[in-house]
């Protein structure tokens, strides 16, 4: 009877165990695909946030103190070259024109009575030339007063797109108060900051300074739909921040972007002998990219990897791979650290070819 029971015993362990490993044997046989990185010639845009200025953003100011007369435009508005903004009450400036001109009339007068005497021999030539003097005193005033009358009026000096009005008709305005300000939004300017060593790769890649197509990402992020091109770069570098400043042109006919705007200019930029992995193969924490590695075991270790540049399903890697490196290319959720895995291996080529980007 012991016996009996001793056996029956013993078998139930061993039922028990059995039952215990064998979700072991059914996760060690579970079988992922794995792959490793490539190194190939491309291209891929890199990301630079811009800040968007008119070709031509000047500030409207008050050239004459006086109240605010007329005002025949409104804010946000486009305005043609030559028309008339706003007019500062003209009334005395218009005295002070009007009595210079009466004062350089009584001058000509008084300058053809010198000269009738002269010719008379009554007075000597000096009376002549001082009454020239007094006629050339008079019309020069008489310029000021028409200027100081011109500055009431005050016009576009070129076609845009007018900003916001502080003042009001009527309003009392100061000598060199700002009234408004002007933008020529034809063509826009976006300046973005590129640091050292990408611009040695963009000078490397373009061969010349300017003139490379660029695209701009607005803030909803949305394409701009048109290109733009690189036009100018600064003549030095920014000591503190080690970057330099580029300036892409971008045509604006249908007045979308306004000056002030915020966006990402995107340079494509060509890669040669760019070590890629498929996005799918990484996973981010706290900010950092990592991928599994698969050792000589088939074991799976975390690795922090340097992402140099995005491209549709893939990533540029700058340092944390080799292009031996086994990597996880699918799974990455369901295995950890040191997990030991069964791998079918597919060659890099094909993992490309399964995605949108192809290999140059």
């Amino acid at each position: 009877m012991t016996t009996t029971l001793r056996f029956a015993g013993l078998s139930a362990l061993t039922l028990l165990l059995a039952c215990a490993k064998a979700p072991e044997k059914q996760e060690a046989a579970a079988r992922f695909v794995a792959t490793t990185p490539i190194v190939i010639d491309t291209s891929y845009e890199r990301q630079y946030v811009a800040q968007i200025r008119s070709i031509r953003n000047i500030e409207i100011r008050a050239l004459e103190k006086g109240f605010l007369d007329r005002m025949p435009v409104d804010e946000g508005r486009s305005v043609s070259a030559g028309q008339l903004l706003f007019r500062i009450m003209p009334k005395v400036y218009e005295a002070e024109l009007q009595k210079a001109e009466a004062e350089m009339r009584a001058a000509e007068i008084e300058l053809e009575n010198a000269q009738s005497l002269v010719r008379n021999n009554v007075v000597s030539k000096n009376e002549q030339a001082m009454a020239q003097a007094k006629l050339d005193q008079a019309r020069a005033e008489v310029t000021a007063a028409r200027l100081h009358v011109s500055f009431t009026e005050i016009r576009a000096p070129f076609a845009g797109v007018l900003d916001r009005i502080p003042k009001k008709l009527g309003s009392l305005i100061e000598e060199g108060e700002l009234l408004t300000t002007l933008s020529d939004n034809r063509r826009m300017f976006a300046y973005f900051n590129v640091s050292e060593p990408e611009y040695l790769d963009f000078r490397t890649a373009s061969g010349s300074r300017t003139g490379q197509k660029v695209a701009l990402l607005l803030a909803n992020n949305t394409r701009f739909p048109h290109l733009g091109a690189v036009e100018t770069i600064e003549g030095e570098f920014n000591s503190e921040t080690g970057n330099i400043a580029f300036r892409a042109t971008f045509p604006n006919d249908d007045g979308l972007l306004r000056n002030g705007e915020t966006g990402k200019v995107l340079l494509t930029v060509p890669y040669r002998g760019a070590l890629i992995i498929p996005q799918k193969a990484t996973y981010e924490i706290q900010d950092k990219t990592y991928v599994f590695v698969i050792d000589a075991k088939n074991h799976v270790h975390a690795r922090l990897i340097t992402v140099a540049g995005r491209l549709p399903d893939l990533y540029v890697v700058a340092s944390g791979l080799t292009a031996t490196d086994r990597i996880l290319l699918d799974g990455v959720q369901k295995v950890k650290e040191d997990d030991a895995v069964t791998v079918t291996m597919k060659a890099p080529r094909d993992v490309l070819a399964s995605l949108r980007l192809k290999a140059e």
